[in-house]
């Protein structure tokens, strides 16, 4: 299957948040409402070094991610890629998306500047772990979030 990625337009939301909804935490956590998607997007779209990501399978989009840009003064002000959202559509799980996705990130990041990717992922996605780890990333930090 060839998957070709993309930065996403105004018109794909709708499809990237099915994609978002589509996992068992996601069904608890996204809404139907567009609204509120398309108005993050566009705040995403006005703030540099901040993308979203689409893959397209013919016309399908079957893939996304969000990759920030992120200036800091830790590791010699290194700059740092964080990706988010990282989906592939359920049926097409399995068939090397994901790992077509990460290097896409990843040539993204070099192609930015930045000495590390880094992303998280909840405690209970251990299929997304052991995806993680065959892609090279290393689960060295703990993280925390808190609600506001």
């Amino acid at each position: 299957m060839t998957v070709r990625f993309r930065p996403a337009h105004r018109d794909d939301i709708p499809a990237v948040a099915a994609l978002l909804a589509d996992d068992i935490l996601g069904r608890t956590r996204e809404g139907a409402d567009m609204a509120p998607y398309l108005a993050a997007f566009d705040a995403m779209q006005a703030q540099g070094g901040n993308m979203l990501v689409v893959g397209l399978s013919d016309d399908r989009i079957v893939a996304c991610y969000q990759i920030v840009f992120i200036p800091g003064l830790s590791a010699t002000a290194s700059l740092r890629a964080q990706i988010e959202g990282v989906r592939v559509a359920s049926d097409l799980r399995g068939r090397g998306i994901g790992a077509r996705l990460i290097a896409d990130a990843e040539d993204r990041a070099r192609a930015a500047g930045c000495g590390l990717m880094q992303l998280t992922t909840n405690r209970t996605r251990v299929d997304a772990h052991r995806f993680y780890d065959r892609t090279g990333f290393t689960p060295s930090h703990i993280g925390y979030k808190k609600p506001l």
